[in-house]
């Protein structure tokens, strides 16, 4: 570990340079194989449809087999990918696709599929998407009264109509697309956990006043400006002279980082574990009805100086963008933590519509923190939100997170988190939570 960490000051948000190592996960899998080759009767239906904005992005075209006699088509493939998943006519199904194989799919009797409607807007989606354009990154969209889903986006991305079918050509799709580096088939909105930098200082602060630590946000904290970790000679300077003895409203605002190590070293472990499970960490059955890989904070054997690093999420904090999305949701939401969800509803193949379990408004919602705390935070990161940055082990790439919400006109209140990986690290006083900030700005200025 290195003896002494630097904090940049950002005009946005906390900036952190924290050694932190990324994580993957799998994706969703199905199944499916390729068809005997034999005249199959006419068919009549095709496979049933996942609509965004009220237009299929998905069709699909005789495949003349017997056994799977449609081929998937797609309209905006790679846009869409993260949500859609894909269908194969070798290589099986992923995403909506494969949780609702039994809605969309048609067997070779010809009967009729049903559809799936997404709660995905598209101008933010597209918002997204064209913003994040080939970096290494996600973001995720969501309304904070709600939990429906409005952008659920992952760049790289791939085409599944590339290889929705059975030729060589496809087969040649699919050798690109999973052995490429960059890794285009992984859905780094739902399943990449990664360390989440600065943003997680929204949690800390609401910890440090759920349990009294700070009466309001503008009292004074007890904060050397240069925090020694506990049991260790590492040490975490803030970059402005006001980060000394800061309030809350100053960290958040001024990239106090030695506010938030000392913080979360007075709290300890156990409270501030508390405090992210509230936020929905550490919980391993979340479904979106995508599966979504867990966000974690400690639990047990961590050390002293580990425990406040998190306080910057750093040290064993990992976090998707989905989970910090969540987090600044409920701030904007009173402290409430709505499910989140993908699909609005489900059309069956006699028309009947039926909506899925987590769509059901308020189902399972609980109270992440009081209103009181969510009021206050909410007007402390306000508009401008909360940014930050972690750099790799060796120092050799960044990775820039922007969390934020805004009011729509129509009092719609949209949350947003974006990660942008593999970045230079920033250099002198340059704000590396900037470019995960211009992302959000483009997604919330399509808000409505």
């Amino acid at each position: 570990m290195h003896t002494n960490t630097r904090v940049a000051l950002g005009v946005t948000g906390a900036l952190v340079a924290i050694a932190a190592v990324t994580s993957g996960c799998s994706q969703d899998t199905g199944t499916g194989t390729a068809g005997k080759g034999v005249s199959p009767p006419r068919p009549t239906h095709g496979l049933g449809d996942i609509i965004v904005g009220g237009q299929a992005v998905t069709g699909s075209k005789p495949s003349h087999l017997a056994r799977l006699p449609y081929q998937r088509t797609y309209t905006n493939g790679p846009l869409y990918a993260p949500v859609t998943g894909y269908r194969s006519m070798v290589y099986g199904n992923t995403g909506l696709e494969a949780v609702y194989d039994h809605t969309l799919g048609a067997g070779a009797s010809g009967a009729a599929p049903g559809n799936v409607t997404t709660t995905i807007e598209p101008a933010l989606q597209k918002a997204a998407f064209d913003a994040l354009g080939d970096q290494q990154g996600a973001a995720v969209a969501l309304d904070a009264d709600s939990g429906e889903l409005l952008a659920v986006v992952s760049t790289p991305s791939y085409d599944p109509a590339r290889f929705s079918g059975r030729g060589a050509k496809d087969a040649q799709a699919w050798k690109a697309a999973t052995t490429d580096s960059r890794s285009p088939m992984l859905n780094r909105a739902l399943k990449k956990p990664d360390a989440p930098g600065a943003t997680f200082s929204v949690v800390v602060a609401a910890a440090a006043l759920e349990h009294k630590l700070y009466t309001t946000v503008d009292e004074s904290t007890v904060s050397p400006l240069t925090f020694v970790l506990p049991l260790s000679t590492t040490r975490v300077t803030g970059t402005s002279p006001q980060c000394e003895n800061a309030s809350i409203r100053t960290a958040l605002r001024r990239s106090c980082a030695n506010v938030f190590v000392k913080m979360a070293a007075d709290m300890g472990l156990t409270r501030l574990g508390a405090m992210a499970g509230n936020f929905g960490f550490n919980d391993d059955t979340l479904k979106v009805p995508l599966s979504v890989a867990e966000s974690s904070y400690p639990t047990v054997g961590t050390s002293s100086a580990g425990v406040a690093l998190t306080g910057i999420g750093a040290g064993e904090v990992r976090a998707t963008p989905l989970a910090m999305a969540r987090v600044v949701a409920a701030v904007a939401n009173g402290g409430r933590l709505v499910p989140p969800q993908l699909v609005k509803r489900v059309t069956d193949a006699d028309g009947s519509t039926h909506r899925p379990p987590e769509a059901e408004d308020g189902r399972s919602a609980k109270r992440a923190i009081s209103r009181g705390t969510a009021d206050a935070l909410r007007e402390v990161i306000g508009r401008h939100g909360q940014t930050g940055w972690t750099v790799g082990g060796r120092g050799e790439s960044a990775t820039s997170w922007f969390i934020g919400c805004t009011d729509a006109p129509g009092g719609r209140r949209t949350a947003v988190a974006v990660r942008i990986e593999a970045l230079s690290p920033p250099s002198g006083g340059d704000d590396g939570g900037h470019a995960a900030a211009e992302v959000a700005r483009k997604i919330l200025a399509n808000a409505s």
